[in-house]
């Protein structure tokens, strides 16, 4: 264990913004980090304690790392806190309309924004319960900046009214884009931004938990036992260990599900339109064409992006590619609901197609996604259809859903609004068309 000392001497403190950037430096560190300041401890990687300090110009705070190389850590903390607490130029206060909100999003983003001036966000937030659609944008009118989600809607005709109200930029605290009109918006004048990887590890770590749950029949099993019921006929599972997992698409995400499968012991085949040759040389993976990673894998993990348009992603997974699969393959999709064909897996799984099917996201979830419909009858006709089958595992598009990713979400997501208020570079989160 290391310790160190440092004297705060911005005169707002450790504001939001310097917090945030601390909380994500230390999620990413392997030491385990704790500052104290006075009689409050935070763990370096919480933000809401970091700010819950209240260290004001003047105090001092005892910074201790335990765990892997702690005099870097000590380093990478000290630096986030002198780069975060220097000034930058004063800007107005952007004024964003923030559709789509969660009691959890709040949590994050009131937290972020409740500073003014120089160093800070510099954020004036008003929250909405809607989606924004063709019905809800007249919301927006009179705000520089909309905050949206993967359930949001924002075609041509959105995107216009958007510009005739005023707004300047699409905040997007998520890393897909499939669902906002990019042409329109660069005829239009709006900036987009996004936030291109949050925690890849909570995405890779939530496929591999749904597929081993739909693999070993665990949804039924808990209830089972609750029910008195021990028996373990319908629970059979298989192996993963020297099985074949295909990752398709090797990004961030990609990469740590890689990662987790070779954990497992299994060998891992991968596809993306662009390589990583680096991947290959690190020995973690080996390339090979889509219909090759069709027929080999055991378990194929999917991390694309949906890109629709000739040469694109969408129904990547479509019956052809479902034919060529083993019949006892598992499949995971924790990227967008587009990338699988549902009527033909449905029509599979009706056939004895797959041993476990695990969705996080699938093609017609849109208006169940964040919803309570626990006191309504399920109207939704996909997702009857997929629940009626015993080897298939729903869940919510849930799988950034933990704490580090949402503090980043809402982190970076700032980042991108002040970068858009001040007029610096955005640091490759902007999309363009």
């Amino acid at each position: 264990m290391k310790k160190t000392t440092y004297e705060v001497t911005n005169v707002l403190g450790i504001h939001a913004r310097p917090a945030a950037f601390v909380a994500q430096t230390c999620v990413n560190l392997p030491s385990r980090i704790t500052l104290r300041c006075g009689d409050m401890t935070a763990d370096g990687s919480n933000v809401l304690q970091i700010l819950a300090l209240n260290a004001k110009q003047g105090s001092v705070l005892e910074i201790t790392a335990e765990g892997g190389d702690e005099g870097a850590a000590l380093n990478a903390v000290v630096g986030a806190l002198d780069h975060r607490l220097k000034s930058v130029r004063n800007k107005g206060v952007l004024k964003i309309a923030f559709f789509g909100t969660k009691d959890y999003d709040r949590l994050y983003f009131s937290k972020l924004t409740q500073d003014r001036g120089e160093g800070t966000y510099n954020c004036d937030i008003k929250y909405f319960n809607v989606r924004l659609t063709p019905e809800t944008v007249h919301m927006a009118d009179g705000f520089d900046a909309v905050c949206i989600f993967v359930n949001d809607e924002c075609p041509r005709t959105v995107v216009e009214t958007l510009k005739e109200g005023g707004v300047g930029l699409i905040l997007l605290r998520c890393a897909g884009y499939n669902n906002v009109d990019l042409e329109a918006c660069r005829e239009c004048g709006i900036t987009v931004a996004r936030v291109p990887a949050y925690s890849p590890y909570a995405v890779a770590e939530h496929a591999m938990a749904i597929i081993m749950t739909a693999n070993r029949r665990l949804h039924k099993a808990v209830y089972r036992v609750k029910d008195n019921n021990f028996a373990l006929s319908g629970l059979l599972g298989l192996d993963l260990h020297n099985k074949t997992a295909g990752i398709i698409g090797t990004g961030k995400i990609g990469q740590c599900m890689a990662r987790i499968c070779k954990g497992f012991g299994m060998n891992v085949i991968a596809w993306d339109a662009r390589p990583n040759k680096d991947l290959v040389d690190e020995g973690l993976l080996t390339y090979v064409e889509k219909d090759v990673l069709f027929e080999k894998a055991d378990l194929i993990s999917l991390h694309a992006p949906l890109i629709t348009g000739p040469g694109g992603t969408y129904h990547l997974i479509d019956a052809e590619a479902i034919a060529r699969m083993k019949d006892t393959a598992m499949i995971v999709n924790t990227a967008r609901g587009g990338l699988i064909d549902t009527e033909a897996l449905i029509e599979a799984l009706k056939n004895g197609k797959f041993h476990a099917v695990a969705l996080d996201v699938y093609e017609g979830e849109d208006e169940n996604v964040y919803t309570d419909r626990s006191d309504e009858y399920l109207h939704n006709d996909v997702t009857a259809r997929l629940q009626m089958f015993p080897n298939v595992v729903l869940t919510s598009h849930q799988a950034f859903f933990t704490r580090e990713a949402m503090q980043a979400i809402a982190a970076e997501t700032l980042e991108n609004a002040r970068r858009y208020n001040e007029g610096l570079p955005f640091e490759g989160s902007e999309v363009t068309a």
